[in-house]
């Protein structure tokens, strides 16, 4: 994902040579399968914590504010580490990034079941996050570097296609577990998952036969990252990918308390609500092409203003409502976040690697510094204040889109 010195440009000629592995060919099979198992196991390694915290709370008489480090501390070094593991990539080879990577995440996960303190597990889950950031800075850029460019979209969509199903996993799995079992099994039942996912990876995974190990400057990467926080177009985006995930993680990290508590909810029912994500895999796709026939201003806002419109029916004390409005932020965010994230490759037309690196960092920066905020504003003024706080979130969201739209008019 970096750049060479004297490198005036980072355009993905992959993405316009016909040569390399195409669609049919043994190892398209091998490549695919091992990054969507890849896919599964970096996912559900991030988020593995999340539909567990009412029952850690529980457990270690902890606030969800506390127990929503699990989360936090796992995305925000992962947000930390993303530029420096795709340093590593252009040095040592994407693929041997992506394998180090995921082992060494699913090795600190299965230890973590046999945590004896909430506070073992966030240093645990931060050694996590750290360890998973070689997924995603890089497992793009390997397909990109390996596939001929004429299969590349439909090969990144199975990527895609298993850190979504990565994602809800994460959340299911422990969560019916938590039906017959304390918390200490579900999660090493998930870590299991994520562990057999991640070995038939590395095993799959081909050998890269287009990689040429490049020599990088801090001096000029610095100025390629410097230089996009400068541009006010992608300033804005990546303010959006902080704000809006920020906001759509509180949303999820604390639902389950109030599932539980005012709803009545078993742990595992709570859990299910994690299948609301399904939702988001339809409005995603549904974004892409609408912003193609749209424009990409048009449809962000739309997500962004479905995301605004769902909170009122959220804080409202009924079940109905509340899954309801749940999915429609879930619907909302996904497509925001499908047209952002692409919207920066559009905008950037040099150093377009580390531009969607900064992405990447904003959006899990905002997922740890925000959630840990929300659980701090709903222990300390409820369920109502919080919901409010992710309207001024959202709001600002929708504020900054419209500037952006402005300014690439």
């Amino acid at each position: 994902m970096m750049r060479n010195e004297g490198k005036t440009a980072d355009k993905p000629a992959s993405a316009e040579r016909s040569d390399g592995i195409r669609h049919g060919d043994p190892s398209y099979r091998r490549a695919v399968f091992a990054l969507f198992a890849t896919g599964l196991a970096s996912f559900n390694a991030i988020y593995c914590t999340q539909a567990l915290m009412p029952a850690l709370s529980e457990y270690f008489d902890a606030t969800p504010a506390t127990a929503a480090w699990t989360v936090s501390a796992a995305t925000g070094m992962l947000a930390l580490a993303i530029l420096p593991a795709s340093i590593l990539s252009e040095r040592f080879g994407r693929g041997r990034v992506i394998a180090i990577s995921t082992l060494l995440a699913i090795t600190v996960g299965t230890a973590l079941p046999f945590a004896p303190s909430i506070e073992w597990i966030i240093a645990g889950r931060a050694l996590q996050g750290l360890a998973i950031a070689g997924v995603p800075a890089t497992a793009m850029a390997w397909l990109a570097d390996e596939i001929s460019g004429l299969d590349l979209p439909r090969a990144m969509g199975q990527y895609i296609a298993g850190t979504t199903l990565g994602g809800l996993l994460s959340r299911l799995i422990p969560a019916g577990v938590l039906e017959f079992a304390d918390w200490r099994w579900a999660l090493g039942a998930n870590m299991m998952f994520a562990a057999a996912c991640s070995v038939f990876a590395v095993l799959l995974l081909p050998a890269q036969r287009r990689f040429t190990p490049k020599r990088l400057t801090v001096r000029g990467e610095w100025r390629a990252v410097t230089s996009h926080l400068r541009t006010p177009a992608l300033l804005g985006l990546f303010l959006i990918a902080f704000l809006l995930m920020g906001a759509f993680v509180s949303l999820y990290d604390y639902l389950g308390y109030r599932l539980i508590e005012e709803f009545d909810f078993s742990p595992g029912l709570a859990g299910s609500i994690f299948l609301l994500y399904l939702g988001g895999t339809f409005s995603s796709g549904w974004a892409g092409r609408s912003a193609a026939k749209h424009g990409r201003p048009r449809i962000l806002l739309t997500g962004v203003g479905a995301c605004l419109a769902s909170l009122p029916l959220i804080a409202i004390p009924t079940i109905a409502t509340t899954v309801l409005g749940t999915g429609l932020f879930t619907m909302g965010f996904f497509a925001s976040h499908s047209v952002a994230s692409g919207w920066v490759g559009a905008l950037a037309s040099r150093d377009r690697a580390e531009a969607t690196g900064t992405y990447l960092t904003a959006y899990y920066l905002g997922s740890s510094v925000l959630g840990v905020v929300s659980g701090v504003i709903m222990h300390d003024l409820g369920w109502g204040a919080m919901i409010a706080f992710l309207g001024i979130l959202t709001a600002a969201t929708g504020l900054i889109g419209a500037a952006v739209a402005r300014s690439t008019a």
